[in-house]
């Protein structure tokens, strides 16, 4: 029987819902020692949510191999993000036997990528009349469509929303000198000239003919808010829901991941910004654990190298609010798990327009007209004159004439355009076969058997820990107490009563291994101390008939499991 191709996507397009999952389950028909795909839970609206497990099943089963979690699309509109993932599970399905680092990770190491967290929201905002809602499509918190006001939609049927502008002399904006098609805003004590009112394209209900109030979605939830740490209520947190882990699509992630307690590191993909982001979100680096920080720090400016993306911290650098405190996924997976995980906020119309010198957040609050020109510019040259639309003279059913128009906010800033996709998820992977090829892994150093006497024996096992990382992965860890030292056991044949434990245990836990990173430069005064902490030892002695086999194993959850048999002779 002929084995299936392994298929060959256009990473221009985003998938809609039936796509995406015929997608998946043909890499898994095409490399099935490589590839599975399971569904973690059911979504709002009743959608499975697909993670694919990467591992060369026939070096071992994932579970006993150290893991990566990489997951996108938790918010509607970011598509770029379910691109990153599908894009970074095409390049190690297809490079496994050719290139030698994507064939050392599978046959090492597992990984768990979930394109799509949120597939009812992306698959809204893929509609043909869209709508672009933070997360869910549950309504929240109030279950109850609005009964006045304006609700963001496609009004003209273009596939677009964009924005309205209408005259008035009381209005924000005015026509810009050097290009009439911006918009940009009234100076200061500004009179005399030609305003506009601006406002999103949508449709209103029960107008009054003056004021216009544009409603929250009605779907309100921002699922990155839900998880257990540091989550709060309403009136701190927008969107966090009733309490942790309310949300199904929130709920099968934290599951998974409890369950599957290999996984040491990860990385969630959003958009947009062109940025890496590091814990924490809540607390500055002066408060981390130094050790983290330094190692975070590490893997920031390698990630930086290898992705031509900036790294920086959350909390001192990408807050929406000098006051405002975020919470999210890499909060709790560092701070409740100590597993390292980054956000990375793909792609940056500013860097594509060669605009520098901003700051993220502030940026969006003011910035020079000249900026917006250097885009106008970007959009005429590089994207067909799509990116900002030119204004349109439409009949609105509530207000009368408008017109639509501005920048195509989702296709354009959200995401990339077509054009650019591909490129934008092109920069990731090799920083994260990087990271994964640095966590911890487990190998069988060597066993010994020495016979003390005609029938007893001492049995020792040695293993160390391969990999840069430390067993437990960061100090956070530790003091979490969500890791144990490695774990040895010896199982004898059962019913024979010639065959005992004559000094150690079935089980025995051990110490924590650490990795091979450096723990100080090589022109330190004071040397190491710690020179084979890499490597553990259990020992056993037996009494038993000569020729008895005895099963031996070691495991530690972040490391891995090896396990082999001695035969006493």
């Amino acid at each position: 029987m002929t084995q299936p191709a392994t298929p060959t996507p256009r990473f221009d397009t985003f998938l809609k819902y039936e796509a995406l999952t015929r997608l998946l389950f043909d890499y898994a028909d095409a490399h099935p020692n490589l590839v599975s795909v399971d569904s973690i839970g059911k979504s709002h609206e009743g959608r499975d949510i697909w993670v694919v497990t990467l591992t060369n099943t026939a070096t071992g089963a994932a579970i006993d191999k150290p893991a990566f979690w990489c997951d996108g699309n938790i918010h509607a509109a970011e598509l770029t993000a379910s691109t990153a993932v599908l894009y970074y599970l095409h390049q190690l399905v297809s490079g496994y036997g050719s290139d030698a680092k994507a064939t050392r990770l599978l046959d090492t190491r597992a990984l768990y990528l979930c394109p799509r967290l949120n597939p009812d929201g992306a698959e809204l905002a893929l509609a043909d009349r869209p709508r672009h809602i933070r997360s869910s499509t549950r309504a929240y918190p109030f279950d109850e469509p609005p009964v006045e006001g304006l609700t963001m939609e496609d009004v003209d049927g273009d596939g677009r929303i964009l924005t309205m502008r209408i005259p008035d002399p009381h209005g924000a904006y005015k026509k810009c000198d050097k290009d009439a098609r911006l918009m940009v805003p009234r100076e200061p004590g500004e009179f005399g000239g030609e305003y506009y009112r601006l406002m999103p394209e949508g449709t209103l209900k029960n107008w009054d003919g003056l004021t216009v109030k544009v409603n929250r979605d009605r779907e309100g939830l921002d699922l990155n808010r839900n998880f257990p740490a540091f989550w709060r209520q309403e009136f701190e947190q927008v969107g966090a829901g009733p309490y942790p882990t309310s949300e199904p699509e929130v709920r099968a992630m934290v599951d998974f991941v409890i369950a599957h307690p290999n996984i040491g590191a990860g990385i969630s993909y959003h958009t947009h910004s062109g940025v890496i982001l590091r814990p924490m979100g809540t607390c500055s680096d002066d408060d981390m654990i130094p050790e983290d920080l330094w190692s975070y720090q590490r893997f920031s400016k390698l990630g930086e190298q290898l992705t031509g993306y900036p790294a920086v911290s959350i909390w001192h650098e990408f807050k929406y609010h000098p006051k405002e405190v975020i919470g999210g996924t890499q909060d709790w997976l560092y701070e409740h798990l100590g597993a390292l995980f980054w956000v990375v906020e793909i792609w940056s119309p500013n860097q594509a327009a060669d605009i520098s010198g901003y700051k993220w957040i502030d940026w969006f609050r003011e910035h020079p007209v000249d900026d917006e020109l250097k885009l106008l510019k970007w959009s005429d040259e590089q994207c067909g004159g799509q990116a900002h639309v030119d204004w349109k003279p439409f009949m609105h059913p509530q207000l009368g004439a408008v017109e639509i128009g501005g920048w195509d906010k989702m296709n354009f800033w959200r995401n990339p355009p077509p054009h650019l996709r591909e490129r934008e998820a092109a920069r990731f992977p090799a920083w994260m076969t990087q990271l994964a090829l640095s966590l911890p892994k487990l190998e069988l150093l060597r066993t010994e058997v020495r016979a003390l006497g005609p029938d007893t024996w001492r049995v020792r096992m040695a293993v160390a820990n391969s990999g840069w990382l430390p067993a437990y992965v960061s100090q956070r860890a530790l003091q979490r107490k969500v890791v144990r030292g490695v774990v040895f056991e010896i199982t004898l044949p059962q019913g024979d009563p010639a065959i005992a434990l004559v000094s150690g245990k079935e089980r025995i836990e051990g110490p924590q291994l650490e990795g091979h990173a450096p723990k100080q430069s090589q022109i330190a005064f004071l040397p190491s101390r710690e020179v084979t902490a890499d490597r553990a030892v259990a020992e056993w002695v037996v009494r038993a008939p000569k020729g008895t086999r005895l099963a031996l194993s070691a495991r530690a959850d972040r490391v891995g499991t090896v396990r082999t048999e001695v035969s006493l002779d």
